[in-house]
């Protein structure tokens, strides 16, 4: 399954700031085509991000729908991202769209594991594998990701 996406993500590097900002703006402008390149460069760390934060049970188990649905998410934040964006003092500070949507999608990641979670107590008799989920009504989607503690952990590209 993921050997498909290794393979946009080896096709389709990273680009420069300026370039991501283009086809930002084209996008935002209405260009189906600089939105799918962008939303192609970006596959690799939307795959990066769920295999950090899943374990590998569940990568298997829901990798792939939360990857689609996190390029939808990456969809609707190209809309939203603010190329004219300004500090404090008022200086203009391009940021990373990577910087704009990460928090997003770890969230994200976290909020569908909730979902599965709560899906399962309330229908475990559709569920065939158990032992994927914990037995406690004390549950914490945290347990279900992974926690990384490291604080200068960086994402490189596949």
């Amino acid at each position: 399954m993921w050997k498909s996406y290794y393979y946009i993500a080896r096709r389709y590097p990273k680009i420069s700031l300026d370039e991501e900002r283009r086809l930002i703006l084209e996008a935002q402008n209405g260009s189906k085509q600089s939105k799918d390149e962008l939303i192609l460069r970006h596959v690799s760390f939307l795959v990066f991000r769920i295999n950090t934060k899943l374990f590998s049970g569940r990568v298997k188990r829901y990798g792939e729908d939360i990857l689609a649905e996190a390029i939808l998410l990456t969809c609707q934040k190209i809309n939203t991202y603010d190329l004219n964006y300004c500090d404090k003092q008022g200086n203009p500070k391009p940021v990373k769209f990577i910087s704009y949507i990460w928090k997003r999608i770890d969230g994200f990641i976290i909020d569908s594991l909730k979902k599965e979670f709560e899906l399962y107590k309330t229908h475990k008799e559709y569920y065939e594998n158990e032992e994927l989920y914990e037995k406690d009504d004390e549950f914490n989607a945290h347990k279900m990701a992974k926690i990384d503690h490291r604080k200068n952990q960086r994402w490189r590209p596949i």
